[in-house]
C-alpha cells in the first residue's frame, strides 16, 4: 500500500467536476485524481481551511459515532478501480483490538480521515491501473 495525501481539490471548468488529487508520499509522488460530488468536495475544503460549524455535519457525526462506539478509525484505503469507479474501506480498529472494515466512497472516507487524523493509502493495483489511463 501506498500513504497519499491530499495535493489538491480542484474543480473541472470543462466538465463542472470537482476533482481531489491525492499525491503518493514517498516514492516518486505518483498523483491519484479521483471525481467525486460537490457536498463531499466542500466537506474536504471546509476540513482543510479549518472551517468550524455550529452544529455537526455529516462527517462529523460519523466520526463522533465511531469515537462514542469505542473505535478509531486506524486508516482508509482505496482498494479497487473498476469500470471507472473506486472503491474505499474504512478500517476501524475496536476497544477489543478486532479489526472492522466498512465498505465507502473514496470521498467519504477521505472526509473522515481528515477528521480523525487517520492516513489514507491506496494499493498498488489502483495506482498502476489509473496510470495506464
Amino acid at each position: 500500500m501506498n500513504r497519499m495525501e491530499i495535493f489538491r481539490i480542484r474543480t473541472d471548468d470543462r466538465r463542472g467536476e470537482q476533482l481531489i488529487v491525492l499525491k503518493e508520499r514517498e516514492g516518486n509522488g505518483r498523483l491519484l485524481p479521483i471525481i467525486i460530488g460537490p457536498y463531499e468536495a466542500e466537506a474536504i475544503r471546509m476540513k482543510v481551511r479549518g472551517v468550524k460549524t455550529a452544529r455537526p455535519l455529516t462527517h462529523d457525526l460519523l466520526q463522533d459515532t465511531i469515537k462514542q462506539l469505542g473505535a478509531t478509525l486506524e486508516r482508509i484505503v482505496i482498494d479497487n478501480l473498476d469500470k471507472g469507479t473506486f472503491f474505499a474501506k474504512l478500517v476501524l480498529r475496536m476497544d477489543n483490538d478486532h479489526e472492522v472494515r466498512v465498505d465507502a466512497r473514496p470521498s467519504d472516507a477521505i472526509a473522515l480521515a481528515l477528521r480523525s487524523g487517520a492516513p489514507i493509502f491506496v494499493e498498488e493495483k489502483v495506482l498502476s491501473l489509473t496510470a495506464a489511463l
